[in-house]
């Protein structure tokens, strides 16, 4: 046999551990075909064979996202502005008025997800006046986790929000003393009135909506994910939001393996949505680049707590039980796997109740289901689900709200939060995710970070011990290929399983743990094909395609900010001379670097400033 692809002289860490440690991999059709030593790969080198010297770099098997809204997040992508890793509000105000400079009528500039106050050296918010002065006319929406929006007034008048508009139900548009709209919109309890309003906005057309999730699974591959686990989401429709993703695949232009599940769209007509779909889908359809996986992770809307650590827990209607139970039940008989969102233990354990009654008399039999979330799973409920024979997908949402759930709930609870420990203890299923895009970044390595250091993006310390490198590695590997029934086809290195791998900018095993939360990838490479490559292996890789439409916020934001030196990833928060952040030319002078270390980003919107 003669290989397709060989690498050699990594540091492979396969997470098989049978076989933990290689140094170099072959590929033959889109798998591995041998995994071990520099030799024992180059055995099977013929003429035709593509050979890549690794350089030492640490090698991964492919992120796996367990939980990622990649197909409604790349419809969007090249709308919205990140500010994933902003280190100062000065520099997010500054990327907003100029972003708002390039954006024509009738377009928004929208800030959605990814962020928080915490992670700025101001630790705060943007004040509304703030935003009028950056985007006078232009309309804004600021999405701030899942509990408030915040509008400009020329988004207020677009959307057409006045004193005479009511609250709709779970949502409160803030006022004036004269009962006019502040342009603050509070999601109480659930952020229906966030979704909507965002909706409100204009869509991209559809040649760009292909461009946008081009863009988006480049920026995936570029953090070294190769698969994820879409989870629909609000206002997703089935088919008519997946036309573009399905036209990707059927022209071989996907970079990540997509396996969706199917999120009701119709409150009350739920079992009809899923009636509609076990008759007219067939389970699994698909192949390994885009494959259904089952229902949720709406099942019902009368089963969804929305996490805002802001308000109190929310009480589940009482006629949870009665709506959800003949949606599992037809579930089971079709023997769809189902995944279901639930943040708190009071509501799991009700959602147990009736999955535990379907189950008396329609056997799961090792039907996967899952629960996503799960934050406050007590130990009692981690044995049910474990008894049911379920799994549990986590996401980082603590690392991004974690400072308010401890203001709620106490240090001592955060401590926990989720118990993942405990339910690798008692052998349940456990993924890792991000929950990507609309609360949390899509960056795996933000997810990997808070795992290992126990810390917010903030800095806030929730857990003095962490999970090991090795453990979190799985969980974002291995142990998500469970959650699309994909184990032991792919997140190992290994002989037979997808040849999926990601080499690395620095050992991930090594780094310090603040290093952690920069990491991305080299060089990625799916079934077997280079679909990402920088930096010494730039030249092995395709080239970008240009984005569309050209005053798209990723033209100059390319996604997740990062520093331009290894020196900017060592950054700490601290005043300097222009009152927020330190200057280039002084950290240049301290350290003997060049002052073009430093400037990069920044300059790009007028200053030679970050934050340090």
């Amino acid at each position: 046999m003669n290989a397709d692809l060989i690498l050699f002289n990594g540091q492979f860490h396969t997470v098989d551990r049978e076989n933990p440690r290689a140094s170099a991999v072959a590929i033959s059709n889109g798998r591995f075909v041998a995994v071990g030593t520099d030799a024992e790969a180059m055995a099977l080198r013929g003429s035709g064979t593509q050979v890549i010297d690794l350089k030492g770099r640490c090698v991964i098997p492919g992120l796996n996202d367990s939980h990622l809204h990649l197909i409604r997040g790349g419809l969007n992508y090249n709308l919205e502005l990140r500010w994933e890793g902003v280190p100062s509000l000065a520099d997010a105000l500054r990327m907003l008025k100029d972003q708002a400079d390039r954006t024509p009528t009738p377009q928004w500039v929208r800030v959605v997800g990814g962020w928080n106050e915490f992670q700025f050296a101001e630790k705060r918010m943007p004040t509304l006046e703030e935003l009028n002065q950056a985007a006078p006319d232009t309309p804004v929406f600021v999405l701030h986790l899942y509990d408030r929006a915040l509008l400009n007034r020329a988004a207020l008048r677009v959307a057409g929000y006045t004193r005479n508009t009511p609250n709709p139900p779970g949502g409160e548009i803030v006022r004036d003393a004269n009962g006019e709209p502040t342009g603050m919109l509070v999601a109480r309890p659930n952020a229906m009135i966030l979704y909507s309003t965002l909706a409100k906005g204009p869509k991209l057309p559809l040649e760009y909506q292909v461009n946008s999730t081009r863009q988006f699974m480049r920026e995936l591959n570029r953090l070294g994910l190769t698969s994820a686990i879409d989870a629909g989401g609000g206002f997703q429709n089935y088919p008519d939001d997946y036309q573009v993703i399905e036209q990707l695949a059927k022209d071989q232009q996907l970079t990540v393996r997509i396996a969706y599940n199917l999120f009701t769209q119709k409150p009350k007509e739920e079992l009809t949505d899923f009636k509609n779909w076990t008759s007219s889908v067939t389970l699994h359809q698909g192949d390994d680049y885009l494959r259904h996986n089952g229902a949720g992770e709406m099942l019902v809307f009368s089963a969804a707590d929305f996490e805002d650590f802001l308000e109190p827990r929310p009480d589940l209607p009482q006629t949870m039980e009665d709506e959800l139970e003949p949606v599992v039940r037809h579930l089971v008989e079709q023997r769809w796997p189902f995944r279901l969102h639930a943040t708190y233990n009071e509501s799991i354990s009700r959602m147990l109740d009736v999955f535990e009654k379907v189950n008396r008399d329609i056997p799961f039999n090792g039907l996967p289901w899952f629960f996503d979330h799960a934050e406050t799973i007590t130990p009692q409920n981690i044995e049910r689900v474990r008894a049911l024979g379920g799994g549990i997908a986590i996401q980082d949402r603590m690392a991004f709200q974690g400072e308010y759930f401890v203001e709620r709930y106490g240090a001592k609870a955060a401590e926990a939060t989720p118990p993942i420990k405990r339910m690798l203890a008692e052998g349940v299923p456990v993924g890792a995710g991000t929950d990507a895009t609309r609360v949390s970044s899509y960056n795996p390595w933000t997810s990997l970070y808070w795992m290992v250091s126990g810390r917010t993006v903030g800095g806030l310390e929730l857990h003095a011990e962490g999970l090991s490198r090795q453990t979190a590695l799985e969980l974002f590997t291995h142990g998500s290929a469970w959650f699309s029934s994909e184990q032991g086809k792919k997140g190992m290195i290994k002989v037979g399983q997808l040849a999926d791998v990601a080499a690395l900018s620095a050992d991930f095993f090594s780094v310090d743990e603040e290093a952690i939360k920069w990491i991305e990838s080299v060089l990625t490479v799916v079934g077997g094909k280079v679909v990402y490559a920088a930096g010494d292996f730039e030249k092995l890789g395709p080239a970008s395609v240009p984005v569309l439409p050209d005053w798209s916020p990723v033209v100059k934001v390319p996604g997740h900010w990062r520093p331009t030196s290894p020196m900017q990833a060592q950054v700490h928060h601290c005043s300097g001379p222009c009152g927020v952040h330190s200057h280039s030319h002084e950290k240049a002078r301290l350290s003997n670097a060049p002052v073009s270390d430093f400037a990069g980003f920044w300059g790009a919107f007028g200053c030679s400033c970050f934050a340090f």
